[in-house]
């Protein structure tokens, strides 16, 4: 019986000490019902009932889906640009304007390494 008893005290312990780093870690505008301290007092204080209060009336939503940003882009089939937080083109004429420039600038590349193998390269003076 004490072995029990220990085992159930071990995990009540696990998840006090579970529960206080999710209200630590928990932004404070999305703590429900009462202030973040409030809860930190709570749970401290009154572990199975602060535990379980929390879970119940304090623990943000998961149901809340995160908004995106006006320059993530809509849901992808490619999962590499499914990252929240990917920056994507907002402005066609702008994106044009852009990838014109890297063509260009990519192509002047090209000219000169191009150039640069048509020239023999520079003699040696150090004969003497």
């Amino acid at each position: 019986m004490a072995k029990i008893y220990a085992l159930v005290s071990l995990v009540v312990f696990v998840v006090w000490v579970w529960t206080l780093a999710q209200v630590l870690l928990t932004p404070d505008a999305l703590v429900r019902r009462l202030p973040k301290v409030a809860w930190l007092v709570i749970v401290f204080f009154f572990p199975m009932l602060g535990t379980v209060g929390w879970y119940v009336f304090g623990r943000p939503e998961t149901s809340a889906r995160r908004t995106a940003s006006p320059y993530e882009r809509p849901a992808s089939a490619f999962p590499e640009y499914d990252r929240p937080g990917r920056a994507a083109a907002t402005d066609p004429d702008k994106d044009e304007e852009f990838l014109r420039q890297v063509r260009e600038r990519a192509e002047e590349q090209r000219r000169r390494y191009e150039q640069s193998k048509k020239q023999p390269p520079p003699a040696d003076d150090s004969s003497d």
